[in-house]
Parts: C-alpha cells; sequence; structure tokens
C-alpha cells in the first residue's frame, strides 16, 4: 500500500492564510461539524464518499479532515487506491488552531 501524503494543521492554515485555492473535505458526522469546520471546506461523511465518487476530480488534490486524522486517513487510502490525489491532515480537528466557522 502506497504511503498516504500528510498536511500539518501549521502548514494548512498557512496555505489559507496565503489565500491558495483548496479542496478540503471534512469527513466527519454531522453532530461533530456542527461544532466548527475550517472555512471553505465541504462536508461529506466518511460513509458517503463510496456513492459520491463523482465529486472528486483526479486532476485535484484533496485535503481530508476528520477528528483526529483516523477516518480521513482511512478515506485517503481508499480514493488513492481508485486514483485520487489525496492528502491526510495530521491531527485532525484535535490539532487545528486556525480559524472555524
Amino acid at each position: 500500500m502506497e504511503e498516504i501524503q500528510i498536511i500539518t494543521p501549521e502548514e494548512l492554515k498557512k496555505k489559507l492564510e496565503q489565500g491558495e485555492k483548496l479542496e478540503l473535505v471534512d469527513v466527519r458526522e454531522e453532530e461533530e461539524v456542527a461544532h466548527g469546520m475550517i472555512p471553505g471546506a465541504k462536508h461529506l461523511r466518511m460513509g458517503d464518499i463510496p456513492a459520491n465518487l463523482d465529486y472528486f476530480d483526479k486532476e485535484k488534490e484533496y485535503i481530508f479532515i476528520c477528528r483526529s486524522s483516523a477516518r480521513s486517513g482511512n478515506v485517503c487510502y481508499y480514493l488513492q487506491e481508485q486514483g485520487y490525489k489525496v492528502r491526510n491532515m495530521t491531527g485532525g480537528m484535535l490539532a487545528w488552531q486556525g480559524e472555524v466557522k
């Protein structure tokens, strides 16, 4: 199994502050995202990803986020096997120090 690329919360925050256009996908459950998401992230529950593969573009890179980075890591492995460019945010929202909406 190929290793998953990662991004730290600090690296992600810096990229967002510099105005980079990133594809962020939060895979947590409804009650979790109610406490706040990184601005600009799309919410797509982990369990809904297989049914929504048409949302993803193989030319783009997606950064996946969950509470602690375990679920988003699983999503990354799954999508990488399907040929998508993915990156997992280490530490998840527990480690995120930036803005939430």
